[in-house]
C-alpha cells in the first residue's frame, strides 16, 4: 500500500513540474495594456526591466541587443514567438527585418501592412479594437513564448485559448508564401505596436527610399 501511495506522490510532482515548466515557457503577453499583470507595458509585471525573463531587461536573454534570443538584436533569428488569444501563431517577436517569420519583416506574412495576419495592420491582425490585439490598450494581448526552434508545442490551457483547442500546434504555415508581395511601402504607424520605449515593444517598419529600418 504506502508502495503505491509513494508512486502515486512521485507521479503527482512529474505532472505539477510538468505543468510548471509550460507555463514558465510563457514571457508574459505582448500588449499595450498597462494594468494587466501579464503585459509587457505594465512595469511590475511582464515589463519589468529587473526580471530576468522579461523583454524589457536589456541585460537579460530576451531584451538585450547582444543576445541570439533577444527581440531588440536585429540579427537575431531564434527569438520569441506570438500567439493569439486562440492560439494561432502570429509570427516571431523582432527587429530581424529579414527573418520571414519577424514581425519587422515588410515582405513576411507577419510584418507586412497589408497582411491580414500582421501585427502592423491596423485593420486586420493588429486592430485596436480587436479584444486580444497587442495594439488594444485594454486588451490581453498576445502570448509571448520562448523560441520552439520550429518545433510543435503544447501551450497551456487558459480561459481565452478554451475556444482555440487543440491546443497543440506544429506549425504549418511559418514561411512566408510571398502571397503579399510588396515593393517600397510607406512606413505606416498606426498605434506602433512596438515601440519598447512606448507602450508595447519595437517594430519594424519601410521606408520606400531607405528600405528596412526598425524604430524604437
Amino acid at each position: 500500500m504506502r508502495r503505491w501511495i509513494f508512486v502515486f506522490l512521485v507521479s503527482a510532482i512529474v505532472t505539477v513540474e510538468s505543468a510548471r515548466a509550460q507555463v514558465d515557457d510563457s514571457l508574459g503577453n505582448l500588449s499595450a495594456n498597462p494594468y494587466a499583470p501579464n503585459s509587457t507595458s505594465n512595469p511590475y509585471g511582464a515589463g519589468n526591466p529587473y526580471d530576468p525573463n522579461s523583454i524589457k531587461n536589456p541585460y537579460g536573454r530576451y531584451g538585450s541587443p547582444y543576445s541570439p534570443n533577444s527581440v531588440i538584436n536585429p540579427r537575431a533569428t531564434d527569438t520569441p514567438e506570438l500567439y493569439d488569444a486562440q492560439g494561432r501563431y502570429r509570427g516571431k517577436l523582432s527587429t530581424n527585418p529579414y527573418d520571414p517569420e519577424s514581425i519587422s519583416n515588410p515582405y513576411g506574412r507577419y510584418g507586412n501592412p497589408y497582411s491580414p495576419d500582421s501585427i502592423n495592420n491596423p485593420y486586420g491582425a493588429g486592430s485596436p479594437y480587436r479584444p486580444d490585439s497587442p495594439t488594444n490598450p485594454y486588451g490581453s494581448g498576445w502570448t509571448i513564448e520562448k523560441p520552439s526552434h520550429g518545433a510543435g508545442r503544447v501551450l497551456p490551457l487558459s480561459p481565452e485559448r478554451a475556444q482555440g483547442v487543440p491546443l497543440r500546434f506544429d506549425p504549418p504555415h511559418r514561411i512566408d508564401d510571398g502571397s503579399n508581395p510588396i515593393r517600397g511601402v510607406p512606413s505606416l504607424d498606426p498605434i506602433d505596436p512596438l515601440d519598447l520605449g512606448g507602450s508595447v515593444t519595437g517594430r519594424g517598419v519601410w521606408d520606400a527610399d531607405d528600405g528596412p529600418r526598425n524604430d524604437w
